[in-house]
C-alpha cells in the first residue's frame, strides 16, 4: 500500500523547484483556438487552467498532464487531432503555468491532481459524458497520473505514460541536484515505479528511443513493473524527449488509436 501522506519536503526546496518547474504564461492568441477554457479551483486563492477539447459524449476522455516546460496552450492544435481519433482531450496546467495562478511546487502538484481529477469527473457527469476515462501523463506529468491511477483505480479505465520516469534520484541528478544533499530518499519521492505496480487496467507506455532526459530504460522499467494483463510498450525510433511526437507521429497516434480501440472493447 502506498502512503496516502507522502513527505515531499525535500522536493519542495527552492533549488529543486527552480530546476524542476519552468512555468510560462499563456498568450492571449491561444484563446482563438477551439476548446472550452476552464479554471479549476485548487485552493482558496489559486486556480489551475485547463482546456476541454470535447467531441462526443460517448467517446473516451483523456485527462492529460503535460511536461515541466509546457502549457495547456501548446496542445491547442493537438486537441482537434485527438477529437478526430474519437477522443475527448483535456490538458491541464500546474500552478503558475499558462493561465493558472500561484507558484508550482511538488506538494502542490501532487495535491492538485486529485482536485483536478474530481472536478473533471463531476464536469463530465454533469454534462452527460459517459465514455471511458483515461489518465495520460507526459514526462513530469507521469507523476500526477500515476498518483491518480494508484488512488482511484476503480474510477478510471486506462493509463498512458509518455516519456515518464520510474525513479526520482536519477532525475534529480540530471537536473544538477545531489539527492543526499537535500535529504531526498526514493521512498519519500514520487514512487512512480511502486504506484504503477498497483494498477491492473489497460496500460500503454510510449517512450523515445534516444530520450536524453528520461532514458528509455525508465519506460522499460515502468512497463516491467506494471501488473496489467493488457499492457504495451511502444518505442519511438530515432526520437528524443522533445521531438518524440514530431519524429514518431504515425507510430504515436497509431498506438493511441489501438489503445482506445481495446479500451472500448473492455468497456
Amino acid at each position: 500500500m502506498i502512503s496516502s501522506q507522502p513527505n515531499y519536503t525535500a522536493l519542495d526546496r527552492p533549488e529543486v523547484s527552480a530546476r524542476l518547474f519552468h512555468p510560462r504564461k499563456e498568450s492571449f492568441i491561444s484563446s482563438s483556438h477551439p476548446g472550452l477554457d476552464v479554471m479549476i479551483p485548487v485552493s482558496d486563492n489559486d486556480n489551475v487552467g485547463g482546456k476541454f477539447h470535447m467531441a462526443q459524449t460517448d467517446m473516451p476522455t483523456f485527462i492529460f498532464f503535460h511536461g515541466n516546460g509546457e502549457i495547456v496552450a501548446d496542445y491547442d492544435d493537438l486537441g482537434p487531432i485527438y477529437n478526430t481519433l474519437g477522443i475527448n482531450f483535456i490538458p491541464v496546467d500546474y500552478r503558475g503555468y499558462g493561465r493558472s495562478t500561484g507558484t508550482p511546487t511538488v506538494s502542490a502538484m501532487m495535491k492538485d491532481c486529485h482536485t483536478i481529477f474530481k472536478y473533471t469527473k463531476n464536469w463530465l457527469a454533469e454534462n452527460g459524458y459517459t465514455g471511458p476515462l483515461i489518465l495520460m501523463g507526459r514526462s513530469l506529468g507521469s507523476a500526477s497520473v500515476l498518483e491518480l491511477a494508484c488512488d482511484y483505480p476503480d474510477q478510471c479505465d486506462g493509463l498512458i505514460i509518455e516519456s515518464g520516469f520510474a525513479y526520482g534520484e536519477p532525475l534529480l541528478r540530471l537536473l544538477g541536484i545531489i539527492p543526499e544533499a537535500i535529504g531526498f530518499k526514493e521512498e519519500h519521492g514520487f514512487r512512480n515505479i511502486d504506484k504503477i505496480g498497483t494498477f491492473t487496467k489497460p496500460t500503454l507506455i510510449i517512450h523515445a528511443e534516444y530520450d536524453h532526459i528520461i532514458p528509455f530504460s525508465d519506460g522499460q522499467a515502468l512497463f516491467d513493473a506494471s501488473p496489467a494483463a493488457d499492457k504495451k510498450l511502444v518505442k519511438i525510433p530515432g526520437s528524443n524527449h522533445n521531438d518524440i511526437f514530431f519524429h514518431g507521429r504515425e507510430a504515436y497516434l497509431s498506438a493511441i488509436r489501438e489503445f482506445v480501440a481495446r479500451i472500448n472493447v473492455h468497456d
